[in-house]
């Protein structure tokens, strides 16, 4: 009788385990979360209208050093990707929304397809901790690469990678 009373509560706690509803962030090799976030100029993005292209998600802000370190070679990327079946999304966490990347493109001459995810939704589904982080995504909708801080992303490494998970899909 004992062994039931101190089972009981440890099933109990296990089972609560199981129901939890908090999502678990993606990892590679799973589907992407969707999301539909604004542009700057106020057109809705939908992720899983973009299925068919490479994507890369890039969680941002404009007040993360990291993130302004690498903005360069974002914008040099996705000059070179252009006309290919590529989508470059910057999802902006800043709290100030589109006034604050406006200005800060504005005064830095810098700028990304960015779109506005201040109620920070698409950051908790894909399990953000910070920023950069960034998510490349095949044409099926499926995380290939998740990647935690700045990055080079104009290198040669990088570009072969994208065109080669352009090619894969065909």
């Amino acid at each position: 009788m004992r062994k039931i009373f101190l089972i009981l509560p440890i099933l109990f706690l296990l089972t609560l385990m199981g129901c939890s509803k908090e999502a678990k962030p993606p990892v590679e090799g799973n589907p992407a979360p969707d999301f539909t976030l604004n542009t700057l100029n106020g057109e809705v993005v939908k992720l899983s209208d973009l299925k068919g292209q490479v994507v890369i998600v890039n969680f941002w802000a404009t007040w993360c050093p990291p993130c302004r370190e690498e903005i360069p070679s974002m914008m040099r990327l996705n000059a070179a990707m252009a006309g290919k079946p590529f989508r470059m999304l910057c999802v902006s966490i800043d709290d100030g929304g589109k006034v604050a990347v406006e200005e800060f493109f504005r005064k830095t001459g810098f700028s990304l397809p960015a779109l506005m995810d201040t109620d920070k939704r698409a950051g908790k589904l894909y399990g953000i901790t910070g920023v950069p982080e960034t998510f490349v995504i095949d044409r099926h909708g499926v995380i290939l690469k998740k990647v935690v801080g700045a990055m080079e992303w104009d290198h040669p490494e990088v570009i072969a990678f994208l065109n080669n998970a352009i090619a894969q899909a065909k």
